[in-house]
């Protein structure tokens, strides 16, 4: 892997295909393993967790329903501040075990603001699986059930992470280059 440039960043390799894929793999037998006997619902947050959400759906081997959600805070580098709904979720969620898929976990303002609309609907359970997460970024708390990667505070694009929309087509994750 080599440094890539993106628009007018550059960056530098992180994460591997092989690296993410073994991890994906282990967070779907940890599901799998939690959630013998039942059927959990799904609802993976778009644009970002799309690879994410499929790669980790293909490894299930419990029964599993999945939904998609649109959420955004983002504005080229910068969270916007705002969070906004793009996509609404149709399903009723009472007495479900919901897992909410996400690409990334950072300020953890944009799952702070969704989750009690979730809540709301009072789904059996409710936990979040994420690829990735910043703890060093993170200002709002979360339970994180299931976690791919803790990474440093840096900006990070491919595997369906982007930058101005460019970079989610990349197999591997890179980091910006300082």
């Amino acid at each position: 892997m080599a440094l890539i440039k993106v628009l007018d960043k550059s960056f530098e390799p992180y994460l591997t295909e092989e690296m993410i894929q073994q991890r994906v793999k282990a967070l779907a037998a940890q599901i799998n393993e939690d959630y013998a006997g039942k059927r959990p619902y799904f609802v993976a947050i778009l644009n970002g967790s799309f690879m994410f959400a499929s790669d980790l759906f293909k490894h299930l081997t419990v029964d599993a329903d999945i939904c998609f959600i649109k959420l955004a805070s983002y504005k080229g580098m910068q969270s916007s501040g705002k969070v906004l709904t793009s996509i609404g979720l149709d399903e009723d969620l009472f007495g479900k075990d919901v897992i909410i898929v996400e690409d990334i976990v950072d300020t953890g303002k944009t799952l702070h603001h969704f989750l009690p609309r979730l809540e709301h609907q009072q789904p059996q359970s409710l936990r979040i699986a994420t690829l990735l997460h910043k703890p060093e970024a993170t200002e709002f708390p979360l339970s994180l059930a299931y976690v791919g990667f803790e990474i440093p505070n840096k900006f990070v694009v491919g595997y369906g992470l982007d930058y101005d929309g460019l970079g989610r087509n990349l197999k591997e994750i890179y980091q910006v280059s300082e």
